[in-house]
């Protein structure tokens, strides 16, 4: 590839979806041999090494890693930190438009890239539209939780994805800005998610789990014991990134 096109300035619809695959990939994986490195710089028409460096480039914008004394690439541009506040205003908006860019640059629609049947969609018009969004943008949220937590449960470290969730910190109907956030999610197997819903177990702030008071005098339920209860007090594990 010729100098030219390594050295040609990033446009936002190239900066979305980079900040797409920021928020699935791992920071220990962000290198030009990563495959989805690889892929991203193909449909791109970027080198590996361009695209790893632009995720440095807004890894250095994350606060999760600024905590940690990790400042990414610096000399990066005013436009990436222009997406990242962007995502930050307005993630339902924009996981959308990630996702629906990447979608044309593999030449598919949208609806096949999330496995949306389209039988089931209602007929064309805003109710439609709505759905598929809300499909969308689920699936965005799952991938990034998922690629967060390294496909492991936070609290058990389960690491079967079929029986992983991407669980809110703030309920879905709470806070609409960030529903999609990735830092609103932490990684939960099924019967922990419910737990957690349920408000038989949280969090604390200091990300330590808390089980509630009636489930820890239920002592008589030796099952509950020991798929919750041996967990009380035990500090989960932290994504690399985008922390909760």
């Amino acid at each position: 590839m010729s100098g030219q096109t390594r050295s040609r300035n990033w446009t936002r619809d190239e900066l979305i979806v980079a900040f797409n695959l920021y928020c699935k990939i791992p920071f220990g994986r962000i290198h030009n041999r990563s495959p989805e490195i690889i892929a991203l710089a193909k449909a791109l028409g970027r080198t590996p090494s361009a695209v790893a460096w632009k995720l440095c480039n807004l890894a250095r914008l994350d606060p999760s890693l600024q905590k940690r004394g990790i400042v990414g690439a610096k000399h990066g541009s005013k436009s990436d930190i222009e997406v990242w506040d962007e995502f930050n205003g307005n993630w339902d908006k924009l996981a959308f438009e990630s996702e629906r860019l990447l979608a044309q640059l593999a030449d598919r629609e949208v609806e096949d890239v999330v496995g949306i049947d389209k039988r089931d969609l209602p007929a064309e018009g805003k109710e439609r539209m709505s759905f598929v969004r809300v499909r969308v943008n689920q699936y965005f949220f799952r991938a990034a939780i998922l690629a967060a937590y390294q496909s492991r449960c936070c609290i058990t470290g389960l690491a079967i994805p079929s029986l992983l969730n991407a669980s809110h910190i703030v309920p879905w109907s709470v806070d609409s800005r960030n529903r999609m956030n990735p830092s609103n999610g932490l990684c939960l197997n099924a019967i922990h998610d419910r737990a957690f819903d349920c408000g038989l177990l949280t969090v604390t702030p200091d990300f330590h789990v808390k089980l509630s008071s009636a489930l820890k005098r239920n002592r008589a339920d030796k099952t509950a014991q020991q798929f919750l209860g041996r967990y009380d007090g035990i500090r989960i594990r932290l994504p690399h990134d985008l922390n909760p």
